[in-house]
Parts: C-alpha cells; structure tokens; sequence
C-alpha cells in the first residue's frame, strides 16, 4: 500500500481521487468509449477501494445522481415511445421471464460449486438492483458484504461488456443528445433550477417507497410534468458528467481488501457466472430483436443482467432506444422485488451442506 496517500488529509485524497477520475473519463471520451464518464470513474474509484481505501460517497449523492439520471429520461419518454411500449408489453414480460429463468439457472450451478453460503449466493445471484438486493438480504440474514460485492461484480462486467458491445457495434459516444449547454440567460437559469427541483422532490417522494426509487420517482414526476408542458427539464453537459462520475465512484469505492479476501477463492467464478450469464442474455437479446424490430444494441441493454442506472447511461450516450431500456429494465425490477425472496430462497436448496 502507497505510505504517502494515506498520510494526506481527507480532503486531499478526495480531489486526488476526484482528477483522477476526470483524467479517466477524459481518456475514454478520446476513444470514443460509451458511458466513459461512468465507466473512467467506476475503475479509478475500485483501484482505489481495493489498494487504499477509507473513503466512501454518502448514500444521498448517490441517490441525487440518480435522480439526474431520472430526469435525463424522463426527456427521452415521449408519448410516441411510450405508445411503443404499450404495444411491446407481451414481448417485454416475455423476455423478463428468460433472464430470470436464466438468472435462475446460473444461481443455482454458482451455489452449488461456487464455494458460497447457500442464502448468500442465493441473493447475489438475484439480478436486480444491487442497492435493494443487498437491503433484502441483509433482512434475511445474509451476508451483505458478500451480497454486495456479488452484485457489483456483475455490475462492473455488464457495464463494460455492454461499453465494448457498442463499441465494436460501431456505436459511439457523441455526447447526449439531451444534454444543454450551461445557462446564458434568466429563463435557462429559471429551468435550471426547476429541473433541480424535480430531482430532489423526485428522490425525497419516492426513495423509500419504491425499489430504485431514488431513480424511478424523477421519471415519472419528470414525464408528468414534461409531456404536460408544466416545466421545460435542462441538464447541462457538466451537471450529467458529475452525476455519471459519483454514481461510478459510488459503485467502485463498494469494493475494499477486506471484501474482496472475503470472497477471493470464488471470484474467478462469479466472474465467469457473471460472464454465462450476459451470454445467454445476449441470445434473448436477439429474440427481441426479431419479435419488435428494434436494434440489437438496444436490446441488448435491455436485456442485460446490470443496473437500471448504468444500463440507462449506455443506452443514452449510444442513442439506442432508452424506452426500451427503460421499461425492460424497469419490469425486471419490480419482478425481482416481488419474486426475489422465492428465487433466493429455491437457489439455496441446491447449496451444498458447509
């Protein structure tokens, strides 16, 4: 462990951290990465959890970030999309049903010859939310560290697959489309802070009383007043690029030594679980292709096993269809949430006996 960072206040360490993670991202917008403002931190922030530690985002800028996430696509939902996704909803519960049979399967051959205690594998493997899964496993008794770092593991290998798959789609980064360009006038300064507004009244309403509420309430309380012609929603460039680097930080500073010597001897194959699994997505993936005539890419995030949020942030900055993205990923979650206990519970009858 370097001697010298340690030995710096906390507030240098967190504007060391704070370059390095705009250097990161910088570096991947050079190479025209998708989501580089989230991926650039998200790493910076695990090498740093992993060989340093002893810092952590509060939970509320996370949350925060997530409702600038919200209002993002709350932009995106026009009526016509959401018209579309009316149309879709048989294709769209059926492909939910694949990747939590699939899901399902994966668990059960991780728990069985992952190395793992049964319950705790059991929700690790859940695919959801991480925040809500590891919330639900902690009230069953499991251990959440462990549960955590399961969770995020899968995070991190979806996001970057799903960054490489649009890549080499030939599907770049160009910048959001929906981003504005900084306040120049009283009337961009008035929309400015009612989309703020938006934000925290969307977060304060529903982050307790939805899963993923923190990014679900401004999304709909955003389309509401949006598609109502009440408020006209701006984020400028900057304000997207900050709420996509705490959310990767958040994320990587997750991972710390003590979590990772936890789970050491499975990791190798969690990663590959986690690998099986986006795989076998990836093939519902193009069953949706062919079922609603949508772009494989678009599906793809979709389908793909990962966060919300992040999955969000691939599909705006690739301009794949975000209510698709949106609304799959959003079906899975509640899904999960109604369903998660039964599956967890089912997984950790095949763990083998400690």
């Amino acid at each position: 462990m370097p001697r010298s960072l340690p030995s710096l206040s906390k507030a240098w360490r967190w504007l060391l951290l704070a370059l390095a993670c705009v250097a990161a991202s910088q570096l991947l917008a050079l190479v025209h990465m998708p989501a580089g403002g989230f991926i650039g931190p998200m790493a910076v922030a695990i090498v740093y959890g992993v060989t340093i530690g002893g810092l952590g985002l509060p939970r509320s800028a996370f949350k925060l970030s997530q409702g600038v996430v919200g209002v993002l696509i709350a932009q995106t939902l026009t009526l016509t999309v959401l018209r579309q996704i009316l149309d879709a909803w048989p294709v769209m519960l059926l492909a939910t049903a694949i990747t939590l049979l699939l899901s399902l399967v994966v668990g059960i051959v991780l728990v069985r010859h992952g190395g793992l205690p049964g319950t705790t594998a059991a929700w690790g493997t859940t695919p959801g939310a991480a925040a809500a899964m590891v919330a639900m496993a902690e009230e069953s008794d499991a251990d959440p560290r462990i549960v955590a770092a399961m969770q995020y593991v899968r995070v991190v290998c979806v996001v970057l697959l799903g960054a490489l798959v649009s890549h080499y789609l030939g599907v770049t980064d160009t910048g959001s489309s929906h981003a504005a360009p900084l306040p120049a006038s009283a009337r961009d300064w008035w929309d400015l802070l009612v989309t703020l507004a938006v934000v925290v009244a969307g977060v304060w309403l529903c982050h307790r009383r939805l899963p993923a509420g923190a990014l679900l309430g401004p999304v709909a309380l955003g389309t509401l007043l949006h598609l109502g012609g009440v408020v006209t929603l701006t984020l400028p460039q900057p304000l997207l690029e900050l709420a996509y680097g705490i959310i990767g930080a958040y994320v990587g500073l997750r991972f710390d030594r003590a979590t990772l010597h936890t789970i050491a001897r499975a990791l190798s194959k969690m990663i590959l679980a986690s690998l099986v699994l986006i795989a076998l997505c990836a093939l519902s993936a193009w069953l949706v292709t062919l079922l609603m005539h949508t772009t494989f890419i678009s599906a793809y995030l979709a389908t793909s096993p990962g966060g919300l949020d992040s999955m969000t942030i691939i599909a705006i900055d690739t301009h794949a269809d975000v209510g698709l993205v949106v609304a799959l990923q959003t079906l899975r979650l509640f899904t999960v949430v109604l369903v998660g206990p039964g599956m967890a519970r089912l997984v950790a009858r095949f763990a083998r006996p400690s």
